[in-house]
């Protein structure tokens, strides 16, 4: 049976870890071939490592929010590749403060991975997407973005954004054939999640609470997620742009 992303390349930022690695996985099970990115060369080769793709998978080192290393990034794709259909825009960082609290560095650092990364990431396929006939985009938002949450800020104000880009870029490209959407995941049990856990003064306590706001009554899998990136990613979606796909345990109906 033909894999749903049979003869499509795929870039994963945040590629070696949470969602983005389980979406690589998967990706490469539907026929992809997948350039993953992340700041970690050393995180980047044990995620290689993990998922034994031979030549089917590239490695890109560096900042998602530095435009000539994007750049970079985009025509190594392209030499290696021959271009890219899919991009999944899953790089992202918080600091877990509230305004007051946030220093411009931290404010900076936050939104230079989580809303500039994706920007320079998305033009650049949109120039490759052009090229090949038509693609996918896909930006990662959160619940919070929506429902509201304590202590971190900057992270919120970046994934209200991206539902914004999201939709305006949708508008823009569909002539080109070019989809844009956004997932909007719920408390998916990630090394991001985890971290913001550990800020707490009782992790154990946060990780409860976090559970307690789901109805489903668990934290979420990033595997959960890359089925829904799939589906996204293929053309299962191929009339679905500009939209929400909501994959939250419940979080906001609850």
């Amino acid at each position: 049976m033909t894999g749903k992303l049979e003869g499509k390349v795929a870039v994963i930022t945040g590629g070696a870890s949470g969602i983005g690695l389980a979406s690589a996985r998967l990706f490469l099970e539907e026929g992809a071939r997948v350039a993953i990115v992340g700041r970690s060369r050393s995180t980047l080769e044990g995620a290689a490592a993990e998922l034994n793709a031979g030549d089917r998978l590239a490695l890109l080192v560096g900042d998602v929010g530095d435009e000539e290393t994007v750049a970079a990034h985009a025509v190594k794709v392209e030499r290696t590749f021959g271009g890219f259909d899919v991009l999944l825009a899953s790089a992202g960082w918080s600091t877990g403060t509230s305004v007051p609290d946030t220093s411009l560095e931290r404010w900076n650092a936050v939104l230079s991975t989580n809303l500039t990364g994706s920007f320079l990431w998305a033009r650049e396929s949109v120039m490759s997407m052009r090229r090949r006939g038509g693609g996918s985009i896909i930006f990662v938002g959160s619940q919070l973005a929506y429902s509201g949450g304590k202590a971190n800020a900057a992270y919120l104000a970046t994934k209200g954004a991206l539902d914004s880009l999201c939709r305006t870029m949708a508008v823009d490209h569909a002539p080109e054939n070019i989809r844009v959407n956004l997932l909007v995941p719920g408390a998916i049990d990630t090394p991001l999640l985890r971290r913001a856990f550990s800020r707490n003064p009782d992790p154990l306590a946060a990780e409860q609470k976090s559970i307690g706001r789901h109805p489903l009554g668990r934290l979420g899998l990033p595997e959960e997620q890359a089925k829904a990136v799939l589906f996204l990613a293929s053309d299962d979606s191929s009339f679905t742009t500009g939209s929400r796909l909501v994959a939250d345990g419940g979080w906001m109906a609850g």
